[in-house]
C-alpha cells in the first residue's frame, strides 16, 4: 500500500472521528482491521490518529495562530483532518521532512476538497515550517 496510501487513510479515519466522536478506538480498530494494511502501516495510521487527538489543543491552536482570522467551525471538516494530519507530523514526526507533509497535505486536499483548499493548507502549512 506505502505511505501515501497509509496517509489517506488515516485523514478519511479522522474525518470519520470529526463526526462520529464516539466509541474512537473501536473505530480506530475497526479500520485498521477491514484494511489490508501491512503492520507498518498499520502503526503510522494509529500513531497519527491517536497524536493527533492527544495533542488536539495544540495543533487547533496552531491552525487558528497561522490561518489568518479563520475560525476552526469556519474551515470544513476535511481540511481541517488534512492540516491536523500534516501539523502532527510536523511537530511530533521527525521522520517525515516538512516538505512532504506539506506537499502531500495539498494532493489530499485536491482529491478530497477543493483547489482553493490547496492552496489555504499551503498557506497555512507553509507559514508554520518557516515558523
Amino acid at each position: 500500500m506505502g505511505r501515501r496510501a497509509a496517509r489517506e487513510e488515516a485523514v478519511k479515519l479522522l474525518y470519520q472521528l470529526e463526526i462520529q466522536k464516539e466509541d474512537r478506538d473501536k473505530q480506530i480498530e475497526y479500520t485498521l482491521n477491514q484494511g489490508k494494511f501491512s503492520e507498518n502501516e498499520k502503526e503510522y495510521i494509529s500513531d497519527i490518529v491517536r497524536g493527533v487527538f492527544e495533542n488536539v489543543e495544540y495543533i487547533d491552536g496552531t491552525i487558528e495562530k497561522y490561518s489568518k482570522g479563520w475560525k476552526l467551525s469556519r474551515i470544513s471538516k476535511i481540511d481541517l483532518s488534512i492540516l491536523r494530519l500534516s501539523i502532527y507530523e510536523m511537530k511530533f514526526r521527525n521522520d517525515i521532512p516538512y516538505s512532504v507533509s506539506i506537499n502531500e497535505a495539498i494532493e489530499l486536499a485536491k482529491k478530497y476538497s477543493t483547489e482553493e483548499s490547496g492552496a489555504f493548507i499551503n498557506g497555512i502549512l507553509g507559514r508554520i515550517s518557516s515558523s
